[in-house]
């Protein structure tokens, strides 16, 4: 959700955190501000609302601030309304949080996450004699460290622990000291940080693209766990104040792959990235011409003691174990369950002992993701993490790792790390099938052969954009799009609903096809725009009957489907096709041409693709 940025070193600081905040608008946001420190003057805070380039143009794209100590902060709304006084950085005096000026507050700090138990604290905090200039959790943090800083006159560290103690909730902290000038202090609990070392300059940030222009060396902050961070350098500590050892992790993306190159928007970029996404995911598990999940921490003795599965996602990673769910219980007769990440641990799960949890998450920091992992293990239950960022917490705290390789995904509409867990999920579903002696050694063969094709055959439905360009506007002033679809086309249905109604603002609803007919069908007037999906062969002629009884209500048809189905263009007024493939993958390339869909829609009504309103690339709050 909200970015931060700081910065410690010989250059100028609001430079710095500006550009680093700029690569961090893809996480959503509707306020910013920084604070900057010119060696042993008072802190300069600034602050905007609404876009970043508005801060920008305040601070004279960050001139007007001298100083080469400083953090910032793009806010997310949750407890206060977007405004400058509940922008961040906030202050423990009492200041107005108007937007600018030097501020005399000992602490100055921005804040990742949510204060549970904010009022209880608010409270105790009033009876100190303190008061309140803003409507936000963070202000009470500040200032409770700053009570702690006071009373028992000790250093930003024990003052920080004990705040850290005190506190319920998430947080990713950054603060900066009056009397501690060149240095910041950084603390964590379930919201991600990352700590960036350079030649005598050291940063902070909620994500790699922020510094990834600056340094590729990195530690990860655990949970419960504080800094220190000085120019070139930085010392941990835990919750006791004693030294925690870390080492440094090397950053593989390049600059490149956090920019444009080109294209109009990232979402087209990432679209693009996908078959190699798509191939250097299935090929980091294939071994002498055969999967091998040796690195990802399962053994064929492993797979056969599974019992039951359950894979627990948010958003579109849950749409893909939607996918998987038919791929793997068919493949290996392995019963699965998927479940959405936000439910799971408030319905108190049972969990069968023999069975493995696996959860999804493109960040690895999806905070509901993270608490149902946490959940299944304090169960006891075997966890595996699908997940495309190395170090994230997910990736820390799983038993075991299946990192897709993506790269960077900077649109807020995931594509490419969709199908690049899409394909994770494919090896598993094989290799299962293999081990449990339900899916034979020639059959096996014959679809990782499929599978290793399935990049060029992505590339390959590209051909078709200009077709759904034309066809998306036509449809960009259209109020209600539905889909329909059987199996494992619903699951794709329910992807291709979520990209066109998160980036176009069009309500869209997908539908198991059979549903129709139990109160789904009175949605449809004349003229409603139905997509019907259409790979599986035994369920084609289901779905286009139902098809037919929508056409019949005054509904516009645009089918999808595999080449070779051309009966389908006596029912759809529109026809997208893809490659044939085994039906298993099928979803691989049928969400191609809707990923496209919901782009050419949001590119046609003239709105923010990569950042659409009121979402955020990585929810890392509940």
């Amino acid at each position: 959700m909200c970015g931060i940025v700081g910065y410690i070193g010989y250059q100028q600081a609001a430079p710095i955190l500006l550009e680093g905040l700029s690569k961090l608008e893809y996480r959503g946001y509707d306020s910013a501000g920084i604070a900057i420190r010119d060696g042993e003057h008072l802190a300069e805070v600034v602050k905007a609302t609404g876009k970043l380039r508005n801060l920008s143009e305040k601070t004279d794209e960050g001139r007007a601030i001298p100083g080469t100590c400083g953090i910032g902060h793009t806010r997310w709304a949750t407890h206060g309304e977007p405004s400058k006084t509940n922008a961040h950085p906030h202050v423990s005096g009492n200041c107005t949080g108007s937007g600018s000026g030097a501020v005399e507050s000992e602490v100055v700090g921005v804040h990742n996450g949510i204060i549970e138990n904010y009022q209880e604290l608010t409270d105790k905090l009033v009876r100190q004699g303190y008061s309140f200039y803003s409507e936000t959790d963070t202000e009470v943090a500040i200032k409770l460290v700053d009570y702690y800083y006071k009373k028992y006159k000790i250093g930003p560290i024990d003052a920080i622990a004990k705040t850290m103690v005190r506190v319920r909730g998430s947080y990713a902290l950054a603060l900066m000291f009056k009397d501690h000038p060149g240095e910041i202090y950084v603390a964590r609990k379930d919201s991600p940080m990352i700590i960036g070392m350079g030649e005598q300059e050291t940063f902070v940030a909620s994500d790699v693209p922020a510094i990834l222009n600056y340094t590729r060396k990195v530690y990860y902050i655990d949970n419960l766990e504080m800094g220190k961070l000085t120019p070139g350098e930085a010392v941990f500590y835990d919750l006791n104040g004693d030294v925690v050892q870390k080492e440094l992790t090397e950053i593989e993306w390049d600059t490149e792959a956090a920019e444009k190159g080109g294209f109009e928007h990232f979402m087209m970029k990432e679209i693009h990235e996908q078959p190699k996404a798509v191939s250097d995911t299935i090929h980091s598990v294939i071994h002498d011409g055969k999967i091998d999940l040796g690195e990802v921490g399962l053994s064929d003795d492993d797979i056969r003691g599974i019992s039951q599965i359950y894979i627990v996602a948010c958003g579109s990673a849950y749409h893909v174990g939607m996918d998987a769910q038919y791929a793997i219980e068919d493949l290996s007769r392995i019963p699965v369950r998927v479940e959405l990440a936000s439910e799971f641990r408030y319905r108190k799960p049972i969990l069968d002992p023999n069975g493995l949890v696996i959860v999804i998450s493109q960040s690895g920091e999806t905070a509901d993701t993270l608490a149902a992992l946490r959940e299944s293990k304090e169960l006891g239950i075997k966890t595996l993490a699908i997940v495309n960022v190395v170090g994230s917490s997910i990736a820390r705290e799983a038993d075991n790792v299946f990192y897709t390789i993506a790269g960077p995904e900077i649109s807020v509409a995931t594509t490419k790390a969709y199908s690049a867990q899409l394909a994770a999920c494919y090896t598993l579903a094989l290799q299962f099938g293999l081990a449990k002696g339900t899916l034979a050694q020639d059959k096996y063969d014959e679809m990782l052969a499929e599978l290793l094709t399935l990049p060029e055959k992505i590339s390959h439905v590209f051909s078709d954009k200009e077709r759904i360009q034309w066809f998306a506007a036509k449809f960009a002033n259209e109020n209600d799009i539905f889909f329909v679809g059987r199996g494992i086309d619903y699951a794709i249905c329910m992807e291709g609903s979520l990209k066109i109604k998160e980036i176009s603002y069009i309500h869209s609803e997908a539908y198991a096809a059979g549903e129709l007919k139990h109160g789904t069908i009175s949605l449809i007037d004349n003229g409603t725009l139905v997509i019907g999906v259409l790979t599986q062969k035994d369920l084609y002629e289901k779905t286009v009957s139902n098809m037919v009884e929508c056409k019949s209500r005054g509904a516009y048809l645009m089918g999808l489907t595999t080449y070779g189905n051309y009966s389908v263009e006596d029912t759809a007024d529109f026809t997208v096709y893809i490659p044939k493939t085994d039906e298993h993958f099928a979803a691989s390339l049928a969400v191609i041409p809707l990923q496209l869909m919901g782009y050419y829609l949001s590119v046609a009504r003239g709105l923010d693709v990569d950042k659409p309103r009121n979402l955020a690339k990585s929810v890392t709050v509940e």
